[in-house]
Parts: C-alpha cells; structure tokens; sequence
C-alpha cells in the first residue's frame, strides 16, 4: 500500500491509501488552520501510516479537532489512536453520534454539532449538516466549509480503482458504476435509498460547492451543485424502488 498527500483546495490535504485487494482508496481529509481538524480517521490499522503522512503537514499533536460522518471503522476506527497523540484533540460530530456511539466509544468527551451548528477553526468555517442514512446510518452528518466552498462528502461519490488525486471530470460515471457493483454483489445494501434522500441532496447541492472531499475515489473540483443533482437521479434509478 502507497499513501499519498495532496493540496485539493488551500490548507486542505487529500490522504489516501489505495489497498489493492479491495480495489479501494481509503481518504482522510486534514485541514491546516489555527485549530487544525482532520476528516476521518482511518482504520486501526493504518493508524502508524496515516500518523506519519499528517506529520509531512502538521505536527499531529497540534490537532483540535477530529471529526467524521458516522460511524464506521474507516471514518472513526482510529479515533482514540489520535486522541492519544493529540493531547487537546477533541472528536466532533453529530449529536446522535455523540449520543449512541461517540459518547462511550472515544477516549474524551466529545462534542455534539446541531444542524447548521458552525464549527470555527481560525480562518475556516465549518458548517454542520445533518444527513440521516445518506450515505448510510442513522448518526451520519456533513460538513461544509465555508471559505473554500468544500463539501465533505463522505461515501457520496464513492468511485472504486486507483485514481488521480483531484478531478474536473464528470464523476458521475463513475459513481453510477460503483453502486450499480454494489447492488449486484455480495453487499446489496450498502446505501440505502430512503423517502429524504433526494430532498437531502437538493439542499446539499443548495451549498453550491466548489470542492466535493470524497472518501473513496478522486475529489472532485467543479460544479459541485450539479453533480449533487446528478447523483440524486443516478441513486434513484438504481437504489430507488422499482414499482
């Protein structure tokens, strides 16, 4: 396994590890600000790895804050590996999260975002949105940022292969390609289609981003908006229900 960095938008770093087997990329996103904050954690398992790609861009005890969509061990496994390092880190995220999860599973106390809730990290503006079973589980939450216009998406997007670091291509395709794989292998029910999820793309799509920060497969730069709209009918065509 490979891990690299990359700038995809000012201060925003894409790290990702490509696990062959899986034919997957795994991203975490760390943000460099006054109050540094780092998106996903990774698994356990690349703990030492992800560790050392964060040190080529901060010290990683100088993180505040960490921060995830749901949980799931490539979003938070790592959780309490880099509250440890970080002494005054502290894990952010849904209040449902906090409140089934979170709440007993870290290290410290953690704390909870309301919907439209910002977090302030220095210079950067980190927007709260709650999205129930979009990508998936009850607890699942976004953010956006809102100096850079950066959307992390989460599993929205999900794009299988090693690919380039940052795309202006339609991704569209792909992300159809990979549900469409899902809905036919042996985990049908990877993203469930429920009656919100058209009404909670269309709001995310109301950010209008500039940058999506995907966990798996290339982020995109471009017309966030219309991709999120794009992504709504292409999730209810092959996730929607067929009667």
């Amino acid at each position: 396994m490979v891990t690299t960095v990359t700038e995809i938008a000012p201060d925003i770093f894409r790290i990702s590890t490509y696990v062959p087997p899986a034919d997957l990329s795994f991203n975490q996103f760390l943000i460099r600000d006054e109050q540094p904050l780092l998106y996903h954690t990774g698994m356990q398992r690349m703990f030492p790895r992800l560790r050392e790609a964060v040190a080529t861009v901060i010290d990683p005890s100088s993180l505040r804050w960490i921060s995830f969509s749901h949980f799931e061990v490539d979003e938070c496994g790592a959780l309490n590996e880099w509250l440890d390092v970080a002494p005054s880190a502290q894990a952010v995220c849904s209040l449902t999260g906090v409140r089934v999860n979170i709440g007993d599973f870290a290290s410290r106390k953690p704390r909870s975002l309301d919907k439209d809730e910002v977090l302030v990290t220095g210079k950067y503006r980190f927007r709260f949105y709650a999205t129930p079973h979009l990508p998936h589980g009850w607890d699942s939450g976004m953010l956006f940022e809102e100096v850079s216009q950066t959307l992390f998406c989460s599993d929205l997007f999900h794009q299988n292969g090693d690919l380039e670091p940052v795309t202006e291509a339609n991704i569209i395709d792909r992300a159809r390609q990979t549900l469409i794989s899902f809905q036919a292998g042996p985990l049908p029910d990877y993203m469930p289609y429920t009656p919100n999820t058209e009404r909670l793309l269309t709001e995310l799509a109301g950010l209008k981003p500039k940058t999506l920060a995907i966990m798996h497969g290339s982020t995109y730069r471009g017309d966030g908006e219309k991709a999120l709209l794009e992504l709504a009918v292409v999730m209810r065509e092959v996730l929607g229900r067929k009667d």
